[in-house]
């Protein structure tokens, strides 16, 4: 039986990858997988890109390639910007080449938010009060008529599980690059794990174990802070982050 680590969420983070896959060894996985959101923000973009590239897993995209693939220079955001600048034309076809969706498996499912959006959070509902878990009916509607087992997705960066009642489990893994952050899409809201810790999850058949490793977050917290980066910063550094004004 396949005994498989899944991985979301790297954000050109390189020491936080690099420990994952060191205890996803450790752990007995053989396969692993990449639900994308992969390379953007102030870190390691071009060297991530050469360490997955050269191990070539089952790979997904998520809304962070789709816009450094897609936006004018002019109107991409900072950390799409930051890898965009540094990517080779091979990187740029390597992540071209990455499908929005993937049936990995007769019984299980990738996407980076949801089936039909990379931007939507499966687990979770933003609305004027923040980030909330998202009720019953909200992830059936999201799930829509996938008919796997198991549906694997990433975006919010939060470790979780949700049993539905006809038996399908939706799991995120976490994020293996960055614990907190701000956004505003399409509300703004915040995340904050609580701790640097890289997350991953391992799945074996009907067994899914969530792990958080160790990794040297100080030195990605201060890579980030020399870009110019101080939101970065402070979510690698504590896995939180400080309040909006």
């Amino acid at each position: 039986m396949t005994r498989y680590a899944f991985l979301s969420d790297i954000h050109g983070n390189l020491p936080a990858l690099e420990a994952v896959v060191a205890d996803a060894q450790a752990q007995g996985c053989d396969a692993f997988v990449n639900l994308g959101d992969t390379l953007s923000g102030p870190l390691w973009p071009n060297e991530t890109a050469q360490y997955l590239m050269a191990r070539d897993w089952p790979t997904i995209a998520g809304n962070h390639e789709r816009q450094v693939l897609t936006q004018p220079i002019d109107r991409m955001n900072d950390s799409d910007l930051f890898a965009r600048k540094r990517l080779t034309i091979e990187q740029i076809a390597w992540i071209a080449s990455h499908p929005a969706t993937m049936e990995l498996t007769p019984d299980i499912f990738l996407c980076h938010g949801i089936p039909r959006s990379d931007l939507i959070h499966f687990l979770y509902t933003v609305d004027m009060s923040g980030l909330h878990d998202a009720g019953e009916e909200e992830i059936v509607e999201r799930a829509g008529d996938r008919t796997e087992r198991l549906i694997l997705c990433g975006h919010s960066h939060i470790p979780g599980e949700r049993r539905l009642a006809d038996g399908r489990r939706v799991v995120n893994p976490g994020s293996v690059g960055l614990q907190a952050f701000h956004d505003d899409h399409p509300l703004p809201y915040t995340v904050a794990v609580g701790d640097p810790r890289a997350r991953y999850a391992i799945v074996e058949g009907d067994t899914i174990t969530f792990r958080q490793v160790d990794y040297d977050h100080r030195t990605a917290a201060a890579k980030a802070e020399r870009e110019g980066r101080m939101d970065w910063g402070i979510g690698l550094r504590l896995g939180k982050m400080e309040p909006t004004r």
